[in-house]
């Protein structure tokens, strides 16, 4: 397993609220600390961390001295470490951030992306999504057709015959990610129209759709070799070395950080480069200030 991988793991499991599960105590309790592990969103919408153990060792071997009773919160010696070793991340001041995707790993839902502010830095900074799920991110720009493959939700524009098959190729399209209740509507034959569907399979120039309505649910169309893919998608693993970032977060780069820095992110805005022969276009609005 990679550093990055295991760190990933790591801050997972600092975060699990099932270390604050049993009821408060007077002596200090690894397992009824004071901070509860709070909700993943606040009721105004603020998202919401809890608690960042500098050193997973020394949190797990206080717990571990804790469960076999070696330990009852009465050492201070042994306690005062174990309260300084903890961090509340929400008490952490809120800043943005800019610069350049180095690598991205995992998903929405606790993933993260290494970015350096300028291109000499020595050590890129760590922006790290909520493992709930709720850090908004937004992916966009234009990138050649061939980032298709199964499982991408794309939109287009086109008509099929009463077989399901495109009667002209695909120039653009774009890569989306739909609402989790959103529920496309069917396809009409010899209408042309927007189609909304997931990627199923692509072969050389073959594209495969399915589409959850209707009556035509299987779709066929050929990819032009030529095709341009427009991102509106909050995935990612759609992001690439060499993309524009900015992070709205708040940064901890004492112990236990990653890299230079680890950015617990509330905002991640992606912009790809131009495609070869565009003019450059300011990036894309933070997921806030879209419309």
């Amino acid at each position: 397993m990679s550093v990055f991988r295991r760190r990933l793991v790591w801050l997972a499991l600092s975060l699990c609220p099932c270390a604050s599960a049993a009821a408060q105590v007077a002596r200090y309790n690894p397992y009824a600390d004071a901070e509860q592990a709070p909700a993943p969103l606040a009721a105004d919408g603020t998202i919401q961390w809890g608690a960042f153990y500098k050193s997973a060792a020394i949190q797990q071997n206080y717990e571990r001295l804790w469960s076999i009773g070696a330990c009852r919160g009465t050492n201070q010696a042994i306690v005062e470490p174990v309260k300084r070793n903890k961090l509340i991340i929400d008490r952490l001041p809120e800043a943005e951030y800019e610069g350049v995707v180095v690598a991205a790993a995992g998903t929405l839902a606790g993933g993260m992306v290494a970015f350096r502010e300028t291109p000499a830095a020595q050590a890129p900074l760590v922006a790290q999504l909520h493992p709930a799920g709720v850090t908004r991110l937004r992916v966009s720009g234009r990138t050649p057709g061939a980032i298709l493959r199964p499982g991408l939700v794309i939109r287009l524009v086109a008509e099929v015959d009463e077989r399901g098959r495109a009667l002209e190729p695909v120039t653009a399209f774009e890569v989306v990610t739909p609402p989790a209740d959103y529920k496309p509507d069917p396809v009409r034959a010899g209408s042309r129209e927007q189609i909304v569907g997931v990627v199923r399979s692509i072969a050389s120039d073959v594209l495969t759709l399915h589409v959850n309505a209707g009556r035509l649910r299987r779709l066929t169309f050929t990819l032009a070799p030529d095709a341009v893919a427009t991102l509106d998608a909050a995935q990612l693993d759609l992001a690439s070395p060499g993309d524009a970032i900015a992070v709205t977060g708040r940064i901890w780069s004492g112990e236990g950080a990653m890299a230079a820095g680890t950015i617990f992110a509330s905002e991640v805005t992606i912009t790809k480069p131009p495609l070869a022969g565009e003019v450059a276009v300011p990036a894309a609005p933070r997921v806030a200030d879209r419309p």
